[in-house]
């Protein structure tokens, strides 16, 4: 009888050494999916096959909407009609038990995912509102944005971009109006008005591109970006007020290279300008969002693994893949995943490193999509 209780504990023992070890894989699957912003193609939820189980079982955290697919050069994307929209965003939430980020590039004027031609309102550039100078006319333009994506249920902007014009030539800020102005208080003061008409309806703002994008004369989309010799202190200044301010809401890194600040990586791999700068010098203690991993800038000069092991090791907490570059691969989130999993295996992450970023995403829901306005 001694002998078979001793048996019985062992055989529990084991099944309860099982189930706590199950527990913990679960948990780290979750949060490795929450540090994962995907995009996909499909007008409808049913239209990836692999994403349903991305949401469901790899528990990602958020998705990305676009209007046009780049590598088929086609303009079936996820974004047909403002019903459309709506069906397909609340079909994608009801997929997950944690509620998704849905973000969308939403600036206004060229950079517009939601375009007049399939039933979206007109929106305005921020050249255009920074030449005219007056808060009403922002305001109205912010609201009407935040209040747009609301209807859609759509709950994160990647706007406003508070990079400084400092290079009109610029190919992908300052030729496509997305800068306010090259005068830092003028930034700050529109991108402020984005921020409080964001949240008042809320809509999760995301302010970019950190340290700043627009004095580069290349476009990280497709090429190496050197602001080494043009980026100047002063770019700093609308995260450094908005941040003193109390702003709390995510940051998207840029991947501009600047030998200054590091001599080794671009911003969104880069420790001193993440974790250095941001977060200490400024006092961020927000969610880092990632610009999208799949860029050239990115891609064309590491490996996936590299690329993912150094925005984790800088300080990153979302990592988006929008799925949109030059190739379209289904399967990157559990690519993604599954590197980061043996990362942190290997000892490369720490589980510490994982629960940073995991408890910062969650913080964002649980004050964002757990209770959003009235």
């Amino acid at each position: 009888m001694k002998r078979l209780l001793l048996v019985l504990t062992f055989i529990l023992a084991l099944a309860e050494s099982a189930e706590a070890s199950s527990r913990r894989t679960d948990s780290l699957t979750v949060k490795i999916g929450q540090m994962l912003m995907i995009g996909f193609r499909g007008l409808d939820a049913k239209s990836e096959p692999r994403l349903e189980k991305d949401i469901r079982t790899r528990r990602i955290g958020g998705v990305v909407l676009f209007d046009y697919d780049v590598p088929s050069a086609s303009t079936v994307r996820n974004i047909e009609s403002p019903d459309q929209v709506m069906r397909l965003v609340s079909k994608l939430q009801e997929m997950s038990s944690i509620p998704l980020f849905v973000a969308i590039d939403q600036e206004g004027g060229r950079i517009s995912r939601l375009k007049p031609a399939r039933g979206f309102p007109k929106s305005l550039s921020a050249a255009h509102l920074g030449r005219l100078d007056n808060a009403d006319s922002t305001r109205v333009a912010a609201a009407a944005s935040a209040s747009l994506l609301r209807r859609l249920k759509i709950n994160m902007d990647l706007a406003p971009d508070v990079d400084l014009n400092v290079n009109p030539d610029n190919p992908v800020i300052g030729k496509l109006d997305r800068s306010f102005s090259g005068d830092h208080r003028i930034v700050t003061r529109h991108a402020r008005i984005f921020i409080e008409q964001f949240r008042a309806a809320g809509i999760i703002p995301v302010l970019k591109h950190f340290p700043g994008h627009g004095s580069s004369t290349t476009d990280t989309h497709r090429d190496f970006t050197d602001v080494t010799a043009t980026w100047s202190k002063n770019e700093l200044e609308p995260y450094r007020a908005l941040i003193r301010e109390g702003y709390d809401d995510p940051v998207m890194t840029a991947h501009v290279f600047n030998a200054r600040l590091d001599s080794l990586h671009p911003a969104t791999l880069s420790k001193a300008i993440i974790g250095g700068m941001l977060r200490h010098d400024l006092g961020f203690r927000g969610v880092v969002v990632s610009d999208d991993m799949q860029m050239k800038a990115i891609a064309g000069l590491y490996g996936l693994e590299q690329a993912i092991s150094l925005a984790i090791g800088a300080g990153a907490d979302i990592l988006l893949f929008g799925n949109n570059a030059s190739t379209y691969e289904p399967e990157i989130a559990e690519k993604a995943a599954g590197i980061i999993r043996k990362l942190v295996k290997q000892g490369v992450v720490t589980p510490r490193r994982i629960d940073e970023s995991y408890r910062r995403i969650m913080d964002l829901k649980q004050r964002t999509l757990y209770h959003p306005p009235q």
